[in-house]
């Protein structure tokens, strides 16, 4: 099986989506290895869900995950394995790693994300140095860590068309930073294989794009299980020339928000839920989980108060927002001591490799949870009920099964959601022939 036994924070009894995934296991297996043969697994994903309990659905997809010092260190060896695997493709003579993090010398917890990283990778067999893209780095620069791990962070220099840290020629560079802010002449028309590809960066990629992909994996594993697309896939739509600050493409941002609201109360009605429905107006492009608002009335988009329009008009690295996505809301119904939680799905290639719980005591079951205040716990390791590994159906690690289903649905998307956006954005990864160093 590619997903691991857990234990996770639901006590309740399984539910009928998540009955009808567990009895279509081998069918869903053998669709989900036709499409690794057809498409090409980006290196790593992790996939953001919510459980509302008569729907599980993604609602965000993150290709350069930064969160692995929050999973379980019982999830370590299947992290190395799937490592393994991933590289075995690129660099089968494992020659060497340059790990590209983003931008951070205080964030301490992204750090603790690099090294957990780090240790996978040379527990992998890889060896691996750190090259940051920093600017003022000009010398090897060593940072400790609370937990007393070291990182040494160096400068990324370039000799011809391959990029290196002093003598160290990598045969993989693999970025943990998504290029927000475009992507660096250093990193451009190199001879090593990049993972992701540049154009899996935020300077490129677009969530209403993904969402597409998604779209069109979700209706067909929905006629493999004969269900219901809308159960685990989110209604959206995108809005473009959008100025929060300017009060530009409201009438835009508003129509889409009415609409999504009146197909989502059909379908609430259609199954007899009695839940509030909502939406989430968020950055087309961009992670932190800024940018992003609840929204429960098309009203509400018009009444923004000027706090809330420079909120959503900038998000990292500065960049001004002017297109937007416009997602059905997905409540949770998890919580983890009495605090909202949702399930965060981490993969290494193909395969599930461990996940935490994203929890945050001051939100509610219809909000953004990714925001400043939240916590992580990870999810544990469970024996498998007995007497077999399918277990009872109301046996907790069964219904992590479905949470990693939906997460490779999603990273199938993201496989055909980069091969669709390459040829786009080839040109803008062409350097502008400057000839060596970060």
């Amino acid at each position: 099986m590619n997903v691991p036994h857990l234990v996770t924070a639901l006590k309740g009894p399984l539910l009928d989506l998540e009955r009808r995934v567990l009895a279509a296991q081998p069918a869903i297996e053998h669709w989900l290895r036709t499409q690794w043969l057809e498409h090409s697994v980006p290196f790593y994903c992790s996939v953001d869900l919510r459980n509302a309990g008569f729907k599980l659905a993604p609602v965000d997809t993150n290709l350069f995950p930064g969160g692995f010092n929050n999973l379980s260190t019982e999830f370590t060896p299947l992290a190395v394995q799937a490592a393994m695997a991933a590289m075995d493709k690129v660099c089968p003579d494992a020659r060497g790693i340059l790990l590209v993090p983003e931008n951070h010398t205080r964030n301490v917890f992204y750090l603790q994300n690099v090294a957990a990283l780090t240790g996978i990778l040379r527990q992998a067999g890889m060896s691996v140095r750190i090259g940051t893209l920093l600017p003022d780095i000009q010398a090897p620069t060593e940072l400790t860590l609370p937990n007393g791990a070291k990182l040494v962070l160096e400068p990324i220099g370039r000799k011809g068309n391959r990029v290196l840290v002093d003598d160290f020629d990598p045969c993989v560079v693999l970025l943990n930073n998504d290029l927000s802010a475009g992507v660096p002449p250093v990193l451009r028309e190199v001879e090593q294989a990049v993972l992701p590809p540049l154009h899996a960066g935020w300077h490129a990629r677009r969530k209403s794009k993904h969402f597409a992909a998604y779209d069109r994996v979700a209706k067909e594993f929905a006629e493999l299980l004969g269900i219901d697309p809308w159960l685990f896939n989110p209604y959206f739509e995108s809005c473009g020339r959008i100025d929060f600050r300017g009060r530009q493409g409201e009438e835009c941002l508003e129509g889409y928000v009415d609409e999504i609201l009146t197909d989502v109360r059909a379908k609430y009605r259609e199954y007899g839920i009695e839940e509030q429905p909502f939406v989430i107006v968020k950055a087309d492009a961009g992670t932190y989980g800024m940018g992003i608002m609840s929204v429960k009335d098309p009203s509400e988009v018009k009444d923004l108060n000027r706090r809330q329009r420079n909120k959503m008009a900038v998000v990292k690295e500065g960049l001004e927002v002017h297109e937007v996505l416009v997602q059905e809301g997905v409540h949770t119904f998890e919580t983890v001591n009495d605090a909202v939680a949702e399930p965060v799905v981490y993969m290494i290639d193909r395969f599930v490799v461990g996940g935490f719980y994203r929890v945050h005591t001051e939100r509610g079951k219809d909000e953004n949870l990714n925001a400043p205040g939240m916590q992580f716990v990870p999810l544990a390791f469970a024996s498998p009920c007995l007497p077999d590994l399918a277990g009872k159906p109301d046996c907790p690690p069964n219904r992590f099964y479905a949470y990693g289903v939906v997460a490779r649905l999603a990273l199938v998307a993201a496989a055909i959601e980069l091969e669709e956006t390459e040829p786009r954005f080839a040109h803008a990864e062409r350097p502008l022939h400057a000839a060596g160093g970060a």
